[in-house]
């Protein structure tokens, strides 16, 4: 990452940010009841919401780099960064799907539903911050004991 960002970075973050918040909010899709709903099949109007933002996004992936070399706010090269398909991605996205179908929300709709009044929503983002906790804390665990072993060795 660039150390020499845009003096309007952070700000833009926020904006982002809010325009992100208030779509799920007018969409619905920050109320749990939607979401469980769509899960059910009872209610499609999350694919159209998810597609809709998934084409804007492939858009700009595609059109932003023909445009610039870099990204206007941090200097950054435009490039891919992948992540290996490993044994964490797929517990990770088990563990996600799994609370997400019990609660109805995910992180960034959970602070937009904050937003629209759903206090309840607390107990769900102690949970997150409680399970990335947990997770920062095995896996710096796991580096520590893989670092001594191989001091041992």
């Amino acid at each position: 990452m660039s150390k020499n960002r845009h003096p309007l970075f952070m700000p833009l973050i926020l904006v982002g940010g809010l325009i992100f918040g208030f779509g799920l909010g007018f969409s619905h899709m920050a109320r749990p009841e939607v979401v469980l709903n769509f899960l059910q099949f009872d209610d499609l109007g999350l694919p159209f919401v998810m597609f809709g933002a998934a084409i804007v996004t492939g858009i700009a992936f595609v059109v932003m780099p023909r445009l610039r070399d870099t990204a206007p706010l941090t200097g950054d090269i435009y490039e891919r960064r992948l992540k290996s398909f490993d044994k964490n991605v797929l517990i990770g996205g088990g563990i996600f799907g799994v609370g997400w179908g019990l609660s109805g929300i995910c992180p960034g709709a959970a602070y937009a539903s904050l937003g629209v009044g759903n206090i309840t929503i607390l107990w769900a983002l102690a949970g997150m911050f409680l399970g990335a906790y947990i997770q920062g804390y095995w896996r710096s665990h796991d580096a520590d004991a893989g670092a001594a072993a191989a001091r041992a060795d």
